[in-house]
């Protein structure tokens, strides 16, 4: 299992920031640029889609997607979670954004059908045919031919059990078969097919039960997923897109010779939830950092705000960690709050003193932060601004 260094990069960004009045959010570059050529190589030459919902800052998409594809692999394309954003993107220049949920967006769906630049650099998501009847209503016209994916379920089932997130109804080939028949005779553009295995991708692989369903997943979806693409290939022909995986499951989607493309976003950050993974080994790229308000006991410290809540099942794996200065811990008491987080084990802490967090998952914690501090090796700061920065809000 690899292990996190929390210390040294803190130390760096400690520095490089000290002149800032927190609360702050700093990046380490050198871990950042360290995290993509990881994702690169576990990803073993199949091009890799940037995540955005787990980035939330152009600055670091530009970051990663500028060095382009090699032979050897590399960054190519965006997933965007809303088509909002991938409209907002596209006008700025992104030019392969694959949307990786449906969308019900009117006002947006009528902006695409009216941009022919739109149209070729996005491609919608869907996985029920009213969808399509609602993106025709919106588009206005029969002119116009949106380009679409599929997103099959990529969840196990064993018998009642249902082993993974609850995301698309279509499971089966024929279901694909039937949406993509559909879809074309609706006059949409079916160019792909997505399978996101987030049993697989989003389980840190520790414990060896967790490897067994993991093993098991990874085989059933690899056999069915040929299944469906066979399937909606009579109806459509050559796919363009056949998209898979995430941070915690690139080598097995990877693996996979019909799989042209995997996904990934949150390895970039390294949040908490990806520090007990065996495939890779985490390097923690993204921190917070508030201050010391006052001292309640001699053995706890308060700090401003602190609250910033990850999404998914309540409980402490979505709470942020504090990780500097060592041996602070959160009260069960309280936990993070609104407006203060009181933090034991903090006897050494003084008021105006500062207190490094790490946030449980990666792109939310840019929707508490408007900009982002890049500290690179040699400790020289570039400031960014996240999506919040530029004045924009998706969801």
């Amino acid at each position: 299992m690899g292990r996190v260094t929390e210390t040294s990069p803190i130390a760096g960004l400690h520095a490089a920031t000290a002149d800032l009045d927190p609360p702050l959010a700093a990046l380490d570059l050198t871990a950042l640029r360290a995290n993509a050529a990881d994702l690169i190589r576990r990803a073993n030459g199949v091009p890799v889609r940037v995540a955005s919902k787990s980035v939330r800052c152009r600055a670091v998409l530009e970051e990663v997607l500028g060095a382009g594809l090699t032979a050897r692999g590399g960054f190519a394309g965006i997933m965007s979670y809303s088509l909002a954003e991938a409209i907002w993107l596209a006008r700025l220049g992104a030019r392969d954004v694959l949307l990786g949920y449906p969308t019900v967006d009117r006002a947006a769906l009528a902006e695409l059908a009216a941009d022919a630049t739109l149209l070729r650099s996005i491609t919608l998501m869907i996985d029920d045919p009213t969808q399509l009847d609602l993106i025709r209503a919106a588009v206005g016209t029969d002119l116009v031919r949106p380009r679409v994916c599929l997103d099959v379920d990529a969840s196990l089932r064993l018998g009642p059990l249902h082993l993974g997130v609850r995301r698309s109804p279509v499971h089966t080939p024929e279901q694909a078969a039937r949406l993509a028949a559909t879809a074309m005779r609706r006059g949409f553009e079916v160019l792909g097919v997505m399978t996101y295995e987030a049993q697989i991708a989003g389980l840190p692989d520790a414990n060896p039960a967790v490897r067994l369903v993991k093993w098991a997943s990874a085989a059933e979806i690899t056999r069915r997923r040929t299944l469906v693409l066979d399937a909606v290939r009579s109806e459509t022909g050559k796919l363009e897109i056949v998209n898979s995986g995430g941070t915690g499951s690139l080598e097995v989607s990877a693996a996979d010779p019909e799989v042209t493309e995997v996904t990934a976003g949150s390895g970039l950050y390294v949040p908490t939830l990806f520090d007990h993974y065996r495939a890779f080994t985490p390097r923690p790229a993204l921190y917070f950092a508030t201050s010391v308000l006052r001292r309640p006991t001699p053995t706890i410290a308060t700090v401003f705000a602190g609250g910033y809540i990850a999404s998914g099942p309540t409980g402490p794996a979505r709470v942020p960690k504090p990780v500097w200065p060592k041996g602070l811990r959160l009260l069960g008491t309280e936990g993070a709050g609104e407006v203060q987080t009181p933090l034991s084990g903090a006897a050494q802490s003084r008021i105006g003193d500062r207190v490094w967090f790490r946030h449980a998952k990666a792109g939310e914690l840019c929707e508490r932060f408007d900009r982002l501090h890049m500290v690179a090796a040699d400790g020289a700061r570039a400031t960014v601004p996240t999506y919040r920065g530029e004045g924009q809000c998706f969801g």
